[in-house]
């Protein structure tokens, strides 16, 4: 679930107390998804989200390695709740939520995710973080969900599950950074439609 505008806290304000590290860090990733949002990674700097924080840019420094990682971390942060891998017991229908939640926050948020991929590529720590916290635990959770679905009888037990993420997040991700096609309800629909005659298990007659 996303933050409302009236649920996000505004800027620290000065004090002589020590603030705590978690009031600090919210503070921050608040500020930095708020202008990743609205200008996009590159608008994302110390300076400005220490500013717009309330907080020290000596902070920032010392906690993020580079402006492109506390973008990321912020994109996480605000975007985790709604990257959750649902588990119903029937994989089909949990892809097909999962992939529709993603398809949707790539349509409102697609360009700043498109902005966060490219910046990767001139951005060893962006690329890191991009990697480690995010692709890496992605594919994990997915593979996790498929296996479960592999053990349950619901997938064929040679088919190759990480080669079935590909397929499925590799396709959103192609239309996203090479639009030709629009992302839609109805591609993902038609996506685990064609997938699953790959994939489900095979009928005794067939």
């Amino acid at each position: 679930m996303e933050r409302t505008e009236a649920d996000k806290p505004g800027p620290l304000k000065p004090g002589r107390g020590r603030r705590r590290a978690e009031d600090v860090r919210h503070a921050t990733l608040t500020a930095a998804a708020e202008l990743l949002l609205a200008e996009g990674v590159q608008a994302v700097s110390f300076s400005k989200v220490a500013a717009r924080a309330g907080v020290s840019k000596m902070t920032l420094y010392k906690w993020w390695p580079s402006p492109g990682a506390l973008a990321f971390d912020a994109y996480f942060n605000a975007f985790q709740e709604t990257l959750a891998f649902p588990d119903t017991g029937d994989v089909r229908c949990d892809l097909v939520t999962q992939l529709r939640m993603f398809v949707d926050l790539l349509n409102r948020n697609g360009t700043v995710i498109a902005g966060i991929i490219g910046a990767a590529q001139t951005d060893s720590d962006l690329a890191q973080a991009f990697s480690t916290h995010y692709v890496t635990q992605r594919r994990a959770l997915a593979v996790e969900r498929l296996t479960r679905a592999q053990q349950a009888g619901q997938i064929r037990a040679e088919v190759d599950l990480e080669t079935i993420v590909d397929q499925l997040w590799g396709a959103v991700y192609h239309r996203l950074l090479m639009p030709a096609k629009p992302l839609t309800t109805e591609f993902i629909d038609h996506l685990i439609a064609n997938l699953f005659q790959g994939i489900a298990p095979r009928s005794p007659n067939s």
